[in-house]
């Protein structure tokens, strides 16, 4: 069955990644269906928890091309999608790609970009293409964009601007680890055990088929009801100034069919949309001035949204 090759593609580059990214079961499976689901993750947490490990451990899981582009002050927008130029010898004009166009590129640190270059991955993730000098320039696909962040450390740093992290389908964040799992980081890297020893596991075309499949996922009216819901409730919370957009909705769906893909259930059911609505709805709040002096949180603002709304019974969606 098709639903079989997504589970099996999601086998297979869990186990490649667990090879490195240790005792962070969940973590690695909501990467992954960021993966199938074709949107772009946005990874956010403390110096030194393998942020960017993951983001290659991901990249070198595929067979295709990808990229790394380490975010910097000086770096320019034609850096990331490329130049048009004049070859004087051929009396012609030549474009020159950026690193953008690659299956996955990693950006590393990407609030150290200036808002201009930051401004230069706005296109390319939600179309898939670039335009340079007038002309318009496919990317490879599948196209994901793997973005790291320290949210801690403001110098030096330029703030993701909303409709730049509406963008992303699901912002995670890695944790520290438990001992036991630390000791396992240690040993392997003790070891000489790196992202970049890690194989191909999926060729490009298997991931076509396993995203086409994920797509194809059955989606009961009741379910889409519900995430729609779940959605809106976030515009009428009293502690959010703008929820999430309709962006947001197609989000949750999008990834509650990869989970359930995953699984190797050819269905969406109202528990994946619960399970991805943090990753995928929290980093699309902002919240009102009185909910920041509170210190209240975009996760803790789901969690009360989820249980406000109800659920339709699991009897109630179709197969």
């Amino acid at each position: 069955m098709s639903r079989t090759r997504a589970s099996e593609v999601a086998r297979l580059i869990t186990e490649n990644v667990q090879q490195v990214i240790r005792g962070k079961p969940e973590l690695v499976r909501l990467a992954i269906a960021a993966l199938l689901a074709e949107g772009h993750l946005l990874i956010e947490d403390v110096p030194g928890l393998g942020k960017t490990t993951l983001a290659r451990c991901l990249a070198r899981s595929i067979g295709g091309g990808w990229s790394r582009i380490q975010f910097t002050p000086d770096l320019l927008p034609g850096d990331i999608t490329g130049v048009t130029v004049y070859h004087q010898k051929e009396e012609r004009f030549a474009f020159h790609p950026g690193s953008v166009f690659a299956n996955v590129v990693v950006a590393d640190e990407i609030n150290r970009g200036t808002p201009k270059t930051q401004s230069a991955l706005l296109e390319v993730m939600s179309e898939r293409r670039v335009t340079v000098d007038a002309v318009t320039h496919e990317v490879p696909r599948p196209f994901l964009v793997v973005a790291t962040q320290n949210p801690i450390e403001m110098e030096g740093t330029y703030r993701l601007p909303e409709a730049q992290l509406d963008r992303f389908l699901m912002r995670l964040s890695v944790g520290y680890p438990d001992v036991a799992s630390e000791v396992l980081v240690i040993m392997s890297d003790c070891a000489g055990v790196d992202a970049d020893d890690l194989p191909a596991v999926v060729d490009i075309d298997t991931l076509r088929g396993a995203i086409a499949d994920v797509r194809r996922s059955y989606l009961d009216r009741a379910v889409v009801e519900y995430a729609a819901r779940l959605t809106a409730a976030t515009r009428n919370h009293a502690a959010v100034r703008f929820g999430a957009s309709p962006r947001g909705s197609i989000a949750l769906v999008r990834t509650g069919q990869a989970l359930a893909a995953m699984a190797g259930r050819g269905y969406v059911t109202p528990d994946d949309i619960k399970a991805v609505a943090k990753p995928v709805l929290a980093h699309r709040l902002v919240l009102t001035a009185e909910a920041e002096l509170n210190q209240r949180s975009s996760d803790e603002i789901i969690a009360e949204v989820l249980a406000a709304t109800p659920a339709p019974a699991i009897n109630a969606v179709g197969r």
